[in-house]
């Protein structure tokens, strides 16, 4: 039987996604990336804004339209179960979003040609499977590893806890053992990721361990680059600070969700209400050449045009080197959702465009300053005309820009090299690598 995986959503669901892949690889299952050769798809699903959920459902829709049994896994089972299976009753199976593990059993299950069967924990709990070595569906110059999963934290938008369960924090030892590997693998960047990565460590050590973490990782020879995450704004503590100042590896990059500047909004998201724009000075001031990425949420329930102008003002002062505006998305069972004076569509969407329309300009601005320096950037790939494509410290995989370069000699997917910037754009850098 051959099982194959599509895969939607973040990072962290990309993790999961990898691991259920080693699991069934371990009990000697077939895997293919070609989703037409396999009999079993798995379709591991994003539930995070309604958009995503479509997105997800097209898949299933699709695979069910080409006579595979399709197993649902992530977190659109988590949180529709009952719902999911009536709209779509040819479904094979479902696990929940915590429940990696019993991938085994729904597909010894239909082996034995028995009906529909779904593992979903109420109490969603996650384990990671630490025996398990992962089966990368994308392998390249960089790599995502999960220290922790779930969030103690209970943000007025956000499903995350419900689906994922309070905050559980990995080993230090065991990621650095998985870093190790992916080194030896020849991986040159890696990418910590949780809910917050913050908050690493304080279940299992009683105290915020991600200094501790880095300083381990830090020593691994055959690794260029390390990279953190979603950061909570209170949890960005001076050792944090100092440890990815002083760490040469780790990269002068802190993305830090902010959500919004105004008290009363922030309060209402339940958010940490502190002075956002100090916290960033502190950490510009701290680590030299840092680049800061926040994300912001406009048109959430309430916010006035007076809000909107405090979180647009704040912009324009902070000047963030990397941002993403995003318009609120109301989700059942938040409690956002039950609030009164929900903004409309067309308001929410003006709120974004003016937003990200002056992050352009900054972002320009930002990138100008680039321009006759040397950057060291990762090499990613080729373009279809031979531009070699890299990407900068100051950026992340898939959500920032890209350095476009040429080079009058060979370089290799995954090597360090030094580029210099002589053109830019309002995302992307320009420039020759260094002979």
């Amino acid at each position: 039987m051959k099982i194959s995986l599509i895969n939607h959503g973040c990072a962290k669901n990309l993790v999961d996604a990898e691991l259920m892949l080693g699991i069934l690889t371990k009990k000697g299952y077939q895997i293919t990336l070609d989703e037409t050769d396999a009999e079993v798809v798995i379709v591991n699903t994003c539930s995070f804004i309604h958009d995503a959920e479509k997105e997800s459902v097209q898949s299933i829709l699709q695979m069910i339209d080409e006579g595979k049994k399709v197993i649902v896994t992530g977190c659109l089972p988590q949180k529709h179960n009952e719902e999911l299976k009536q709209a779509i009753p040819e479904l094979a199976g479902m696990i929940g979003a915590t429940n990696i593990k019993d991938i085994v059993e729904i597909i010894e299950n239909i082996e034995k040609e028995k009906s529909y069967k779904s593992i979903i924990e109420k109490q969603p709990e996650y384990t990671y499977p630490e025996d398990i070595e992962r089966q990368q569906i994308t392998m390249g110059a960089s790599s995502y590893i999960k220290i922790g999963e779930g969030c103690n934290y209970q943000c007025g938008y956000c499903i995350i806890p419900k689906l994922r369960g309070k905050y559980k924090s990995r080993p230090i030892e065991n990621i650095v053992k998985e870093a190790k590997a992916l080194a030896n693998k020849g991986v040159n960047e890696i990418i910590l990721i949780a809910q917050d990565t913050s908050s690493y460590g304080i279940d299992l050590y009683g105290k915020q361990a991600l200094p501790e973490l880095l300083k381990e990782l830090n020593k691994i020879e055959n690794l260029s680059w390390i990279r953190i995450m979603y950061a909570y704004p209170t949890q960005m503590t001076d050792e944090l600070i100092s440890a990815i100042a002083n760490l040469e590896k780790v990269v002068k990059y802190v993305d830090i969700p902010l959500q919004h500047s105004h008290p009363r909004v922030l309060e209402s998201m339940k958010r940490p209400v502190m002075d956002y724009k100090k916290l960033v000075e502190k950490i510009r001031k701290n680590i030299p050449g840092v680049s800061v990425r926040t994300s912001l949420i406009v048109g959430y329930p309430g916010e006035t045009e007076e809000e909107f102008e405090h979180l647009y003002n704040f912009v324009k002062e902070v000047k963030f080197d990397r941002m993403g505006a995003f318009e609120y998305s109301r989700e059942k069972g938040t409690y956002s959702d039950t609030l009164p004076k929900q903004i409309s569509a067309k308001i929410k969407k003006q709120r974004r465009n003016k937003l990200m329309e002056l992050q352009q300009k900054i972002s320009l601005e930002n990138n100008e300053k680039y321009i006759n320096t040397t950057l060291k950037c990762i090499v990613e790939g080729y373009t279809d005309e031979g531009v070699i494509i890299l990407r900068s410290e100051h950026d992340a995989p898939e959500i920032d820009g890209l350095v476009y370069a040429t080079s009058k000699r060979q370089v290799v997917p995954g090597d360090i090299e030094n580029v210099i910037i002589n053109k830019v754009d309002e995302y992307d850098l320009f420039g020759e690598i260094k002979e």
